[in-house]
C-alpha cells in the first residue's frame, strides 16, 4: 500500500497531513561584536534546503560599543529589508569562561532579537548542540563537521568563510528542519494521530543527537 497518507475528515472535507506548503525563510544570525554572522536558507518539507544569501558583519574592537551595536542593528535591519524572512533564528547565549566575549554576544544578539521584534516577525533561540545535532546528527560535532554539513546540504562549491557565516547557516537550517517537525507533530495531534516520526527524519534529514 506504499504511498497511503492519512486524511482527517473535518465536515465534508477531507484535509491531508502532507498538504504542500510554501517554501518558508529562515534568517539565522550567529551574534558577536566583531564578527556577527548571517545566513538566509529556504526550504519546505521534505526537500533540502536551499541557500539564500549569506555574509558577516564585522566591527571594530576598538570602536565605542554604542557604535559597533548600531552598526550591527543597522546592517541586520538591511537584511530584513532586502531578503524578508518569516523567522529570524538566533544562537542562545551560553556560558563561556570569557565573559567579555559573552557580554559581547549577549548585546549582539539582543539587538538582532530587537530587530526582528520591531517588525513583528518570530524569533527562535536554539543551542549551539541543538544545531550540530540538527544539520550533522551529532550535537557534539565540531565547527568543521558542522561547515562541511552544511556546505553538502546547501550544494555550496565553496566554503562560507569565516566560521560565523557557516554558523548562522547552520543556525538557519537547523529551525528550518526542526519548526517544520514541529509543526507537523502539532498537526498530527490535533488529528488525533500518531506521529509519523521516522518518516519526518527521513524527509527532512534531521537525526537525531546528544546535547552537550
Amino acid at each position: 500500500m506504499g504511498g497511503a497518507r492519512d486524511d482527517v475528515v473535518h465536515g465534508a472535507h477531507a484535509v491531508t497531513l502532507y498538504t504542500p506548503r510554501p517554501p518558508a525563510r529562515v534568517l539565522g544570525i550567529d551574534p558577536g561584536l566583531t564578527r556577527c554572522g548571517l545566513g538566509v536558507v529556504q526550504g519546505v518539507p521534505g526537500r533540502p534546503p536551499g541557500l539564500v544569501a549569506v555574509g558577516v558583519i564585522r566591527t571594530v574592537a576598538g570602536e565605542d560599543i554604542s557604535a559597533r551595536l548600531l552598526a550591527i542593528e543597522e546592517e541586520i535591519e538591511s537584511w530584513l529589508t532586502e531578503y524578508r524572512p518569516d523567522t529570524v533564528a538566533v544562537e542562545r547565549v551560553f556560558s563561556q569562561r570569557n565573559v567579555r566575549t559573552v557580554m559581547g554576544t549577549a548585546q549582539a544578539g539582543a539587538v538582532a532579537i530587537v530587530c526582528a521584534a520591531r517588525r513583528g516577525l518570530p524569533v527562535a533561540l536554539h543551542t549551539p548542540s541543538e544545531v550540530k545535532a540538527a544539520v550533522t546528527g551529532n550535537g557534539r560535532a565540531d565547527k568543521e563537521q558542522v561547515t562541511t554539513m552544511v556546505m553538502r546540504l546547501l550544494r555550496m562549491p565553496d566554503r562560507p568563510r569565516p566560521a560565523d557565516a557557516a554558523d548562522a547557516l547552520a543556525l538557519a537550517i537547523c529551525h528550518l528542519w526542526r519548526d517544520t517537525a514541529t509543526q507537523r507533530r502539532a498537526a498530527v495531534a490535533r488529528s488525533g494521530h500518531r506521529t509519523p516520526t521516522a518518516g519526518l527524519a527521513a524527509a527532512g534529514g534531521v537525526r537525531s543527537g546528544g546535547d552537550t
